[in-house]
């Protein structure tokens, strides 16, 4: 009985042994800190969740949504200043700071999801990618589709060229390449923030917002406006990215695995909104809302012209808007 006993323990002791390291590594993992605008409920939200789950064995990513650790706009210079690790970033918030990547935020450059994955996977694409990452610190793990921009409105006028948007007050986000996208479009773009536009909607601050179908599902913009114009004026993305200093910090290995997590992650979600777009249509006219088709081809030309006639355009990397156009 005492031999037996005395085995038993051992064998405990051992078994203890062999787990600690494990149980160690599993809490030491360090901690990344994560920061988005989008709400726990949105598609891109829970590609996050997937992307900590399949790097909790290199990291520990602590997730905030809904701008409660940086306000829109800010997680970009968050990254810069080391108070925040990883950010779902706005390529107009890129603009603020490399007056070129603006060509990159123009109204109807990209024309779906597909060419989106595809300039940024092409050489122009690494050009652009080199630029941001070289001046402002961050990697780019890749570009995070979330639909296309529609103009979502209160009352019953019409639109149907960018003259009929004349006197809009069309909520954009803060930012000069935001609010010349609201000119670009023929409205009087007014800044706001994310969360703040269901209450200027509902008490008549704005007049509209611009937005992808699951977007204005998940915020419930449907519920305090009237039409949905189809401008299809932006394939709306932000860029994955994580800061240098921790991708610099990672072994090839540690990289090659955290980029594949990313990418596997990025396109589930891609897919995931595609599918939803699909779907959402018919829920808006459910709701009451009237949908329909202005003159596009006035929208694009309008547009272009306002670019090309701006100081913006005369940042742009020269032949870069053909090449984008030629894939």
């Amino acid at each position: 009985m005492i031999n037996l006993t005395r085995r038993l323990a051992l064998g405990a002791f051992a078994a203890s042994v062999a787990l600690t390291p494990l149980n160690a590594a599993a809490q030491d993992a360090p901690e990344l800190t994560f920061s988005a605008v989008f709400s726990q409920n949105d598609i891109r939200a829970e590609m996050m969740e997937k992307l900590k789950t399949s790097v909790a064995d290199l990291y520990d990513l602590q997730l905030y949504y809904g701008g409660t650790l940086f306000a829109q706009g800010t997680e970009l210079v968050a990254i810069q200043r080391g108070n925040l690790d990883m950010g779902n970033i706005a390529p107009q918030d890129i603009a603020k700071q490399i007056p070129a990547f603006s060509i990159l935020t123009a109204a109807y450059l990209f024309r779906d999801a597909d060419h989106l994955k595809t300039f940024f996977a092409s050489e122009p694409g690494a050009e652009m990618i080199a630029m941001a990452e070289e001046q402002l610190g961050i990697h780019i793990l890749g570009p995070t589709y979330f639909g296309t921009r529609q103009v979502n409105l209160r009352g019953d006028k019409e639109i149907m060229t960018p003259e009929d948007m004349a006197g809009i007050k069309l909520r954009m986000p803060g930012g000069d390449a935001w609010q010349f996208l609201g000119e670009a479009l023929g409205a009087n773009p007014t800044p706001m923030a994310y969360a703040e536009v269901y209450t200027g909607l509902q008490s008549g601050a704005i007049d509209g917002q611009d937005n992808p179908f699951p977007n204005v599902e998940n915020m419930k913009f449907y519920e305090v406006t009237d039409q949905i114009v189809l401008t299809s004026h932006l394939v709306a993305y932000d860029l994955l990215v994580i800061s240098q200093r921790v991708w610099s910090e990672m072994t090839d290995d540690q990289r090659a695995a955290f980029q594949s997590a990313a990418d596997e992650a990025i396109a589930w979600s891609t897919d995931q909104h595609l599918a939803r777009e699909g779907e959402l249509a018919a829920f808006f006219e459910g709701e009451g809302l009237k949908i329909y088709e202005p003159d596009l081809d006035a929208f694009r030309t309008f547009a272009q012209q306002k670019y090309l006639d701006s100081d913006l355009s005369a940042d742009w990397p020269e032949g870069m808007l053909d090449r984008i156009n030629g894939l």
